[in-house]
């Protein structure tokens, strides 16, 4: 395969929207591997809601069936219509023969996909589907086929995008509900698409929604796709305090913002699940029918709850006997479980504040070398003791490719790195607690430049950080677009050399800071003013 000719790909979105947010990691790393290619999704009406505002497509062709485009007449259309695309490429996701007529039948050349439901004659690249694929990951498994595509990098969690104007939208209604920006929201989504097996019963659901609502004095919202309006007023009138009812009232995007703004979900094994994890919201999982090993929320900022029978997992639809894979989990076992990792989540130990060296912390010279040159902006390193007074971590994450240039060596760093930690210490007792800096030239296509993730993952590591609720603070477009692809929030200082026209490049590449200020100091009070609105510990 000619990687080098391809300009034009099709790529074939899974249909179930959970498995669109799992495909999601491998959608960011095509566009990442090949920034040059115009990638158009070809997805059912929930999976192009979902990515409609992703940075990771240029354009949609939505896949009507049922509609248009049922059955081999449909088909026909779907593949005729396809043509005019002129695709070099197809990455066929869903693994259906369908997908693989389509795109056979829209004349693109090439056609990469794994080689199941017997289309392995109309791919030109069939990749063998995993041994172990009934257990690996969906996250894995979408990416098993990007190795064809010469991408190898680490896997990572899925993000999703939500506009502002879709952030206010859902505040307004909140408001109408009585939901105030302060209030702990907690979601519930009793139902399940795939079937009864999934659900928990909404008795439970409602007996753990009161205790909530008695410990901390949450706010209660019940989501439901279309055709679970009647369950989500059963777990309504099964509480003692009325919720918010919005089953079978939400289109993919509303449901996406207003999973957004929840404290915590309580779900069954089900695609707003997943939506609510790519944005960090904790998730309590109940898992019966369905491996959690395949399907579990991605990340750590969540919990599993099952019950040990021998039946599980059995993949079906409805439970043909006594579904004690659900009937055993007690609602005491879910509550526990779900107000431990609320008060996890709602504690800043595990909060990092990512700060950017040059230009953020101190004055930008170009290629410090210099120790002596080394210079703090005004206000820097109370900043810093602030974050450390709230017990928050400061990691600066630095992209040094003077080391890949031959400016400097490493060692000359150090001594810089030194300096800074020396200078934060005698001003006001600033400490960081980690420096992390990749050395390499830009060219070399490394995995730890800005934006790219790497040093992120290293201090989560190191530091045990949760990603999800941790924060950027830089002067570059590259910092905040790492914000972005870590799905933190990132904020914009005013304090480098050309913020102007590093805004302008964010405007022209889509990103959108969470915040923008004059300097650090004014950014740490909008993050501790972010974290406060948003923590109150039960």
């Amino acid at each position: 395969m000619d990687l080098g000719r391809i300009t034009r790909v099709l790529i074939r979105s899974p249909n179930w929207l959970g498995d669109a947010v799992m495909f999601a990691p491998a959608l960011a790393a095509i566009r990442h591997a090949y920034p040059q290619w115009h990638l158009t999704l070809l997805a059912k009406p929930a999976s192009a809601s979902l990515f409609e505002r992703s940075p990771d497509i240029d354009d949609v062709v939505v896949y009507r069936d049922p509609g248009i485009h049922s059955g081999w007449r449909g088909l026909l259309k779907l593949g005729h219509d396809l043509k005019t695309g002129e695709y070099d490429l197809a990455l066929l996701f869903q693994n259906s023969i369908g997908a693989a007529v389509a795109a056979r039948l829209a004349g693109i050349p090439i056609r990469l996909g794994y080689d199941t439901d017997g289309r392995g004659w109309l791919l030109t690249h069939p990749v063998a589907r995993p041994g172990n694929a009934k257990h690996l990951s969906l996250i894995g498994y979408f990416r098993g086929l990007l190795p064809s595509l010469g991408i190898t990098s680490e896997e990572t969690a899925p993000v999703l995008h939500a506009s502002d104007d879709e952030d206010l939208r859902a505040a307004a209604l909140l408001r109408n509900h009585g939901v105030g920006s302060t209030d702990l929201l907690i979601g519930l989504n009793p139902g399940s698409v795939y079937g009864t097996a999934k659900q928990w019963s909404f008795r439970r659901y409602a007996a753990v929604a009161n205790r909530f609502v008695e410990a901390v004095g949450a706010k209660i919202i019940i989501f439901g796709g279309p055709g679970e309006e009647e369950l989500g007023s059963r777990v309504a009138q099964a509480m003692r305090t009325g919720p918010i009812v919005l089953s079978g009232k939400t289109t993919v995007r509303e449901l996406m913002a207003l999973l957004k703004r929840c404290h915590m979900l309580l779900t069954n094994d089900t695609g707003p699940m997943h939506v609510a994890a790519a944005f960090g919201v904790p998730v309590v999982a109940i898992f019966g029918p369905t491996d959690p090993a395949a399907t579990a929320p991605a990340g750590m900022n969540h919990v599993v709850v099952t019950a040990q029978v021998g039946c599980s997992p059995c993949l079906l639809r409805a439970c043909p006997i006594d579904h004690a894979c659900m009937n055993g989990i007690e609602e005491q076992e879910v509550f526990g479980a779900a107000m431990a990792l609320l008060k996890r989540s709602r504690s800043t130990t595990d909060i990092a504040v990512f700060l950017d060296r040059d230009g953020t912390i101190n004055y930008d010279p170009g290629y410090l070398s210099d120790p002596g040159a080394l210079k703090l902006f005004p206000g820097a390193a109370s900043a810093i003791a602030h974050l450390n007074a709230e017990g928050i971590k400061t990691v600066v994450v630095s992209n040094q490719s003077g080391i890949g240039r031959g400016l400097f060596t490493e060692s000359a760093l150090a001594e810089v790195h030194g300096r800074l930690r020396d200078l934060l210490r005698a001003e006001v007792g600033a400490t960081l607690d980690g420096i992390y800096y990749c050395p390499h030239h830009p060219d070399v296509g490394c995995q730890c430049r800005k934006p790219r993730q790497e040093m992120l993952i290293r201090a989560s590591k190191d530091l045990h950080l949760n990603i999800g609720r941790s924060y950027m603070i830089g002067d570059k477009a590259s910092d905040i677009s790492l914000a972005v692809n870590a799905r933190l929030k990132g904020i914009f200082v005013k304090t480098g050399h050309d913020p102007d026209g590093e805004l302008t490049r964010l405007r022209e590449e889509g990103v959108q800071p969470h915040h923008v200020t004059e300097n650090l100091r004014m950014a740490v009070e909008w993050i501790l003013t972010d974290i406060r609105s948003n923590a109150q510990p039960p």
